[in-house]
């Protein structure tokens, strides 16, 4: 039997838990066809994955994956997508061989020998006149050095005139290869100097080549590029195959003996990697071959929720990284990347949202279970609260969320049409409509974190069918545990996170003027003062203090300043209108 593709199935249909057990079957049977041992071991792996050792578990599932990358691409008819991606990746394969062979085993190793070498003009008059026309001097020089390595013997001469321009750029040209990855070598971490402060006219300031300006209330980092991303995992040394991934596992105080627990490190941060235990080593092997989406089923296993993770929330498996002495691979901007490659292609939401109800490389909840009757009220719609819902869904429960926020309905074409494009469901940061789904995602965090993430997650859940969601809900008043349990519930979770402002035990603290700082940029966030249109405001005069320099100190200055001349700016503009 033929599977139908995605655009021949009714949508309805297709949300069906039905078509997942087909698709399931589907691609179980390709493996048969295609990859007996494969098929079986994957079968074996979902009755009882403690036979296998975890190194086993690693390479079944990077096998998998790549099957998966094909049934799927194959399933939405993107096979040329996908293929346009793995050729962009192959092509910069080139980059990372000059760097290696030429910047770091060559020019690195000579920047302390003292030699007379040939004046940097000369060398890049000499190598501009080696390059074709390109857009892309970084890949140009990289693909001549390639030519040049495949024949050493021939291009010698040439090969040392290159080594010359890279130690010059090393040196004392760096402008000339600014934002080329192939010339971005690691530092050495300085646990005491983290953050690299310099003081100017008496005030501690970073240096002013590190600066971001901050204008408004759009997306101020749209995280690594693609080229970015794969010189990180470039940098990787992939060490699942020798059970050596401490970023996803832990970083052990001794290998081989888990019962003395784990490192920490200077800063006396316990190495425990990452929470989920996504399997880091695994999603880079995948996307360093070009394979986006079976990266992202490799990190939907453990992290489902990904959209919610990543570059901007959280680091504790760059903590771990096995690079203890210098910079870290950083794996958040790589499984971000991963999310955005595979939701820049042709129904990329549906495919985020697809691996959400069937992802076969998983040992447990591979697929959305049936209805068991059981019915489950969760208090709080924030990260906990969303996470626990999905995973109660998968296992078959009927869920009903609830926040005492207001949380605006989606659009139902969102709903009961396919998304074939990212961008139709995309807006500006500072333009967007607060929906209020997600908590203190959506209410804490500022414009740093592209929150239209949240609106794939909102997506997914409202699209099952045993979901439901009530804003206005206050837990404790409009409803209680007995009166939830006389609706029918058979269990009650709270996930209602840290709650109100609370004020400081301080003379003071509460007098005019005096503002709590997660209060403050709550009702920023919620009101939709910062925008243009807006007729909600937050009252605020400058100069303003900040008493606490840690992340929510550090948002609560940057809101304020960016906030106080949108405030300036509407009392203008609304001045000059009457």
């Amino acid at each position: 039997m033929t599977l139908a593709r995605f655009s021949q199935l009714n949508f309805s249909e297709y949300l069906k838990r039905d078509t997942l057990d087909t698709l399931d079957q589907h691609f179980l049977s390709l493996l048969a066809s295609q990859q007996k041992n494969l098929h079986r071991d994957l079968l074996r792996y979902r009755e009882n994955p403690k036979t296998f050792s975890s190194l086993q578990i690693s390479e079944l599932i990077i096998h998998a994956a790549r099957e998966l990358e094909n049934f799927i691409a194959e399933f939405f008819d993107i096979e040329s997508a996908t293929a346009a991606q793995q050729t962009f990746i192959e092509k910069d394969k080139a980059i990372f061989a000059f760097k290696k062979w030429i910047v770091l085993r060559r020019a690195k190793r000579r920047l302390t020998r003292e030699e007379t070498l040939e004046p940097f003009e000369s060398l890049n008059a000499w190598l501009n006149n080696q390059l074709d026309e390109s857009g892309d001097k970084e890949l140009a020089v990289s693909e001549l050095a390639v030519r040049y390595l495949d024949d050493k013997e021939a291009y010698e001469a040439k090969l040392e005139k290159l080594t010359q321009w890279a130690i010059h750029c090393l040196k004392d040209h760096s402008k000339h290869v600014s934002g080329w990855v192939s010339f971005k070598l690691p530092k050495r971490t300085d646990y005491r100097r983290l953050i690299p402060i310099i003081t100017e006219h008496g005030a501690q300031q970073l240096p002013a080549e590190q600066w971001r300006s901050r204008d408004g209330f759009d997306l101020t980092d749209s995280g690594m590029n693609e080229r970015q991303v794969q010189a990180e995992i470039d940098y990787c040394v992939l060490c699942h195959d020798h059970d050596g991934d401490f970023c996803s596992k832990g970083f052990p105080e001794k290998k081989g003996e888990p019962e003395l627990g784990f490192r920490k490190n200077p800063l006396d941060n316990t190495l425990t990697g990452c929470p989920l235990d996504e399997k880091i080593s695994e999603m880079n092997t995948l996307q360093k071959e070009g394979l986006s989406i079976a990266a992202l089923a490799t990190i939907m296993i453990d992290n489902p929720m990904c959209p919610a993770t990543g570059h901007r929330i959280c680091n504790d498996c760059m903590k771990a990284c096995i690079y203890q002495k210098q910079d870290p691979v950083d794996v958040p901007q790589i499984e971000t990347r991963i999310l955005k490659d595979v939701l820049s292609l042709p129904y990329g939401v549906e495919i985020y949202d697809l691996l959400t109800r069937w992802n076969p490389l998983r040992s447990e909840q591979f697929v959305e279970k049936p209805y068991n009757g059981k019915k489950v009220f969760i208090a709080g719609m924030g990260p906990a609260g969303f996470s626990l819902a999905y995973h109660l869904l998968m296992e078959g429960c009927a869920v009903v969320g609830s926040d005492g926020l207001k949380i605006e309905d989606l659009p139902q074409t969102y709903l009961n049409t396919a998304i074939e494009h990212y961008s139709d469901i995309t807006e500006p940061l500072s333009t967007r409509q607060v929906l209020g789904f997600g908590g203190v995602a959506e209410y804490g965090i500022t414009v740093r974190w592209d929150k239209n993430f949240l609106k794939l997650i909102y997506i997914s859940l409202s699209r099952r069918k045993h979901f439901q969601l009530f804003d206005g809900v206050r837990f404790g008043g409009t409803v209680t545990i007995e009166s939830l349990y006389a609706m029918g519930f058979d269990h009650v979770s709270i996930a209602v996170g840290a709650g109100l402002p609370k004020a400081l035990p301080i003379p003071g603290s509460m007098a005019p003027g005096m503002r709590q700082a997660n209060d403050f940029l709550m009702a920023l966030q919620l009101t939709g003062a910062a925008k243009k249109d807006s007729l909600a405001n937050v009252q605020l005069r400058l100069p303003a203090v900040i008493i606490g320099g840690g992340l929510t100190g550090v948002d609560a200055a940057t809101e304020a300043q960016a906030y106080y001349i949108k405030q300036v700016e509407k009392t203008l503009a609304r001045y000059e209108a009457l």
